[in-house]
């Protein structure tokens, strides 16, 4: 059900705070960078929790992953941090990939791992349009009705989109990201990549400020969070 502890289905979120109960012996919440929803992936997520048990990182790491199985989750390593370490306050950077397979028959291997659109996308159009929606605006149009952040105005570092093996692959990084922030604009990519939307018409949509003007929300089956950004030291 994603990352967030949900009543009426298993998550990220639950798995790992109940491994943690059983090789600690303590109820104790973990948080994380961001919340993926249900059908997003993650392969570089940032989690902490606190707790008062005395063990080696390795032996967390390898005695978590005993516990989290047969679940999709995995720790691949542990680290003591300063206890004024968040993994979501002390974040200040966050990256996430949308995977697009470029193909008619129906997906196998990447069923559920990618969003499948019909062959030649034209990805140079839609990277130059994806540069609309770099730096600081408002992103009303690309936020879900049911977004809890604070304000809709944030500011975009990164929006890539390049051609790989099978497919294209859209790139967007930064400080923090909308509810569907993400989506949105990679399924108003598409319509540019297919030639049903100009970058105007992407700009257009973006200065509307109106979730009504979205022209398509991809879906969670392509998105995955890779990368979170702490300060160093």
């Amino acid at each position: 059900m994603g990352w967030q502890r949900q009543a009426h289905g298993p998550s990220v979120q639950q798995t790992i705070e109940a491994a943690v109960t059983l090789v600690t012996g303590e109820t104790a919440a973990v948080h994380a960078a961001g919340r993926t929803d249900a059908g997003v992936h993650a392969t570089g997520m940032a989690v902490h929790v606190d707790i008062e048990k005395t063990i080696t990182p390795y032996r967390l790491t390898e005695a978590l992953n005993a516990r989290t199985r047969p679940h999709p989750v995995a720790i691949l390593a542990c680290a003591a941090v300063p206890d004024d370490w968040h993994a979501r306050f002390s974040c200040i950077g966050r990256r996430y990939i949308y995977r697009i397979v470029e193909r008619r028959a129906p997906l196998t291997f990447d069923e559920g791992k990618a969003w499948r659109l019909p062959p030649h996308l034209d990805a140079e159009a839609m990277h130059e349009a994806a540069q609309r929606l770099i730096g600081l605006h408002d992103f009303t149009t690309f936020r879900s009705a049911h977004c809890q952040s604070a304000s809709p105005v944030k500011t975009l570092d990164r929006l890539t989109v390049r051609r790989v093996a099978g497919g294209i692959e859209v790139e967007a990084a930064a400080r923090s990201f909308l509810h569907h922030q993400v989506r949105s604009m990679v399924g108003c990519l598409s319509l540019v990549g297919r030639g049903k939307w100009s970058a105007d018409d992407l700009g257009a949509a973006l200065d509307a400020k109106d979730r009504g003007a979205l022209g398509l929300n991809a879906p969670p089956d392509g998105l995955y969070f890779v990368e979170a950004v702490y300060p160093e030291g």
